[in-house]
């Protein structure tokens, strides 16, 4: 099984472009949206992730449901649902606030127990290096998965507005890093993380880590990049037909690269760090694929595999 950990959340997205315009609720969370792209995907997917009695909590277990994901923890918290008041530039790329509450309620114990005896992957939400005392609980959990053989990925997903102790935060995403087979960044989080480093001196500095053997850097417009020791590799978007907007899009770019990835074999520790730029090249075709028909709609709603292996020809 894929397990991605982390938060899921309520999107409140304005309805149009007026300043004081209505809001619609949306499910999301970067880890939630990944997890139901990778089940359409046709991946055995759990999501592991506390989630509320509240109503909002019955508006993130429909979807997942609908996709077939796993909800790991079975038993819903008595907090509210967390929240992202979520806001879009001129590009249409979105900007969020958040109000946390049942994605942090969780304990070592019940996380470790909700675990399945086989995890092939584990997914490191972006929320988990936030806290100390969650990191410290998220860190037994990788530690865990990790000695069961499964492959680390994390998507860094790094949300400013939430980190109150730079230092700390920066300070606990390394120990995380380290951990991690695969990383996923923006250049976002480069830029914010590595302000005066090229991408290209990012990636070595990240595959210098003691276990990481993949580095995917998306770009917005601009496509991504992938680098291993083996090569790198550039893609473009793919632009679908009709544009809607960009939420979800960099989760279901990472889950349509973990698809390839398992597809080719190469999902697992010491595979990853041999791919060369044609097969990385292939590898970020098949994101951009995924990640450009989410954009085609409103919100993040991932396609299944056969609206993908449509686009591709397959």
């Amino acid at each position: 099984m894929f397990v991605v950990g982390g938060e899921s959340l309520i999107d409140l997205v304005p309805v149009s472009a007026a300043e004081n315009a209505e809001r619609m609720a949306l499910a999301g969370g970067s880890p939630f949206n990944c997890a139901i792209a990778l089940s359409k995907l046709g991946n055995d997917t759990g999501f592991l992730c506390p989630i509320s009695q509240d109503e909002y909590g019955d508006l993130l277990l429909r979807p997942l449901a609908e996709a077939g994901v796993e909800v790991l923890l079975k038993d819903r918290v008595p907090e509210p649902t967390t929240k992202a008041i979520v806001s879009f530039n001129q590009k249409m790329q979105a900007s969020y606030v958040f109000e946390r509450h049942a994605d942090r309620a969780f304990t070592r114990e019940g996380l470790l127990a909700a675990l399945p005896q086989t995890v092939e992957l584990y997914q490191i939400g972006g929320f988990s290096p936030i806290r100390a005392d969650d990191a410290a609980i998220w860190m037994a959990v990788v530690e865990a998965v990790a000695a069961r053989g499964a492959a680390i990925s994390i998507d860094i997903n790094v949300r400013d507005k939430l980190i109150d102790d730079e230092a700390g935060y920066r300070t606990r995403l390394s120990a995380f890093l380290d951990t991690a087979h695969l990383v996923k960044l923006s250049e976002e989080d480069h830029d914010w993380l590595m302000p005066d480093m090229s991408i290209e001196d990012h990636a070595a500095q990240l595959l210098a880590r003691q276990n990481c053997e993949l580095v995917v850097v998306t770009l917005g417009e601009h496509g991504s990049r992938a680098f291993t020791q083996a090569g790198s590799a550039t893609a473009p978007i793919y632009a679908p037909p009709v544009f809607g907007d960009t939420v979800g899009a960099g989760d279901s770019l990472m889950a349509g690269i973990l698809t390839w990835l398992n597809e080719a074999g190469a999902l697992k520790p010491g595979a990853l760090g041999g791919l060369d730029g044609a097969q990385l090249e292939q590898m970020l075709r098949f994101g951009a694929v995924v990640a450009g028909i989410n954009c085609g709609r409103k919100g993040c709603q991932p396609p299944n595999r056969a609206e993908v292996d449509a686009v591709l020809g397959v």
